[in-house]
C-alpha cells in the first residue's frame, strides 16, 4: 500500500507492546519500520527499467526476511531515537520487528502481488481485498493512533485494530461478490473464462474492476456488489498479446523480447498492446477507470534498438481528476 498506510499499520501494531506512556514513541518507531520494506525502490537501473519492477515487493517483503528487516531497522533507529529517548535496544528492536512484520502482510492484502514466501517460491500472493490507496481504511486508523498516543490509552489501539479487521473482512466479502458478478457478466456473453480477477477501484470497496481472460481476448468490466442490489457497467476488451502477430519484426533473441517475457511474468500474464500506442504493451489489470482497458503502466518497444538494449517503461494517468470524479459517481449511483 501507500507509505502512509504502511506507516500507520506499523504504528498501531507497535502500540500493542510496551508501557502505555510509551505509545507515542512506539508509534513513531513502528511507523518508520513499517515503511522500511519499500526501500526496495532503491534497487533500480537507468538502463534497465524493469529491474525496479522485478525487485519491488520482493525479498524485503518476504515473511522470512522479517527478523532481518526488524534488526536492520533497530540498528538504525536505536542510536537515532531509542537511545535518545532512554529506551533499551530490546524495546526498540521489538517495535521495529512488529512494525516491519506488518508491511508484507498488508501488501499481500492488496492487488499487485507480494513474494511473501521468497526464497521458497517466486510466486506473488495477493488477496485483492483492498486498493493500494484507500483513505477509508487509513484515516480512521491514523486518527486512532494519534489519539492513543495523546491520551496514552490502548482503548484507541483496540478500536483501530477492530476497524482494520472489519474493513479488510468487508473487502474480502466484496471481493468474492465481485468475482461472482464478473462470472455472471462473462456467462451472459457466452464466454468460456480461463481466468478471472476482481480488484477494487481507487480508494473504495464499492466499485470493482473485473478482468477475465478468454482464448484470445481480455475483457474488463466495472461491477458494484451491493447489499440492496448489484450493478455492472459493460467495459472494453483487447486482444491478448501475440508477439508474432503484433511485433513480427522483433528478433526473438533480442533483449526487448526477453523484457516482454519479464513483464509478462510480473503482470501475471495479463498483457496486451495498449490501444493508445502500437509500441506500448500494458498490464490490463490496472487502469484509472474500472471499465476501461487503457493501462496505467507498461513497457515501450524501441523500433531501432540494438539487440542488447532494454525496453522503455511508461506510466499514464491522463485525466486523473476526471477519472476520480467518474469513480465517485459510480460509487453513489
Amino acid at each position: 500500500m501507500d507509505p502512509v498506510s504502511q506507516g500507520t499499520l506499523g504504528a498501531i501494531f507497535a502500540q500493542t507492546h510496551g508501557p502505555k506512556h510509551y505509545l507515542a514513541k512506539a508509534a513513531i518507531i513502528g511507523a518508520l519500520a513499517g515503511m522500511a520494506a519499500d526501500l526496495d525502490v532503491l534497487i533500480n537501473s537507468a538502463s534497465d527499467p524493469l529491474l525496479a519492477i522485478d525487485f519491488h515487493r520482493h525479498f524485503t517483503h518476504s515473511l522470512f526476511f522479517i527478523p532481518i528487516g526488524g534488526l536492520l531497522c533497530s540498528l538504525l533507529l536505536y542510536p537515532l531515537l531509542g537511545r535518545f529517548w532512554g529506551l533499551s535496544f530490546r524495546q526498540t528492536f521489538i517495535w521495529c520487528l512488529i512494525g516491519y512484520a506488518t508491511h508484507g502482510l498488508l501488501d499481500g492484502c492488496t492487488t499487485y502481488g507480494t513474494k511473501l514466501l521468497w526464497p521458497l517460491t517466486d510466486e506473488r500472493y495477493s488477496l485483492d481485498v483492498i486498493a493500494i490507496v484507500d483513505p477509508m481504511f487509513t484515516l480512521p486508523v491514523l486518527a486512532l493512533v494519534v489519539l492513543g498516543a495523546i491520551k496514552q490509552s490502548r482503548r484507541f489501539v483496540k478500536w483501530a485494530l477492530l476497524w482494520g479487521a472489519f474493513y479488510l473482512s468487508l473487502g474480502y466479502l466484496q471481493h468474492e461478490r465481485a468475482l461472482n458478478l464478473g462470472n455472471e457478466v462473462a456467462q451472459s456473453r457466452g464466454h468460456q473464462v480461463l481466468r478471472l480477477e476482481a480488484k477494487p477501484s481507487f480508494g473504495n470497496l464499492a466499485v470493482w474492476k473485473a478482468v477475465y481472460e478468454t482464448e484470445d481476448r481480455y475483457y474488463v468490466d466495472a461491477v458494484k456488489p451491493g447489499l440492496m442490489g448489484s450493478k455492472t457497467w459493460d467495459g472494453e476488451s483487447v486482444l491478448k498479446l501475440n508477439i508474432a502477430r503484433d511485433f513480427p519484426e522483433l528478433d526473438p533473441s533480442s533483449q526487448q523480447a526477453v523484457d516482454i517475457e519479464r513483464f509478462r511474468t510480473s503482470s501475471a500474464g495479463f498483457i496486451a498492446v495498449d490501444p493508445r500506442n502500437p509500441r506500448w504493451i500494458g498490464d490490463v489489470r490496472y487502469s484509472l477507470l474500472p471499465h476501461k482497458v487503457a493501462p496505467l503502466w507498461g513497457i515501450e518497444l524501441k523500433p531501432d534498438a540494438a539487440d542488447e538494449e532494454h525496453v522503455g517503461f511508461y506510466t499514464r494517468r491522463d485525466n486523473a481528476k476526471e477519472a476520480l470524479m467518474e469513480i465517485a459517481r459510480m460509487v453513489f449511483e
